[in-house]
């Protein structure tokens, strides 16, 4: 790509992104192929930097808040599986009833996948949070504590 091109692509980027990483990146474009996909996909980055800044921090810090440590995969994960398997089970009450099986069906059994299958992603999101930001992540072990508890009560109380 020719050096008023790669320059005239920079100058789309805000005044702040500039100053920051626009020499770099106009030595990029310049070393890089100048095909019609390039143009279009600076163009469109620098669009989207227009819309969501970003804000010059580290990709990997903590975060500030309950609510953006449940937006971690790890975090949100248990929670699903909790409340999907409290769905099968008030499913499975709702279609049959409050019924002792001798042979635990294929709810009992989607239930106990369910329940087994998120300690192990617990135990990732304890080990990778804990150390980071203790306060929000002793947050999202109790809401997943309480997930699962919720999940575990009409087992136990209805004796399934």
């Amino acid at each position: 790509m020719n050096t008023r091109l790669a320059h005239l692509l920079v100058c789309l980027y805000p005044r702040p992104w500039r100053e920051r990483y626009g020499e770099e990146f106009e030595a990029l474009l310049q070393a890089g192929g100048g095909d019609i996909r390039s143009f279009a996909n600076v163009a469109w980055s620098a669009l989207h930097e227009h819309a969501l800044a970003t804000s010059g921090v580290e990709m990997n810090q903590s975060p500030q808040s309950v609510l953006a440590l449940t937006r971690q995969p790890s975090a949100f994960l248990p929670l699903a599986m909790s409340l999907t398997a409290l769905a099968v089970v008030l499913g499975h009450i709702a279609i049959y009833g409050v019924a002792h099986e001798a042979d635990e069906g294929t709810a009992a059994h989607i239930w106990q996948i369910l329940m087994a299958g998120q300690l192990p992603v617990l135990a990732f999101f304890a080990i990778k949070w804990l150390p980071r930001a203790p306060r929000q992540a002793l947050s999202v072990l109790l809401l997943q504590a309480v997930a699962a508890l919720a999940s575990m009560a009409p087992v136990f109380f209805l004796k399934l």
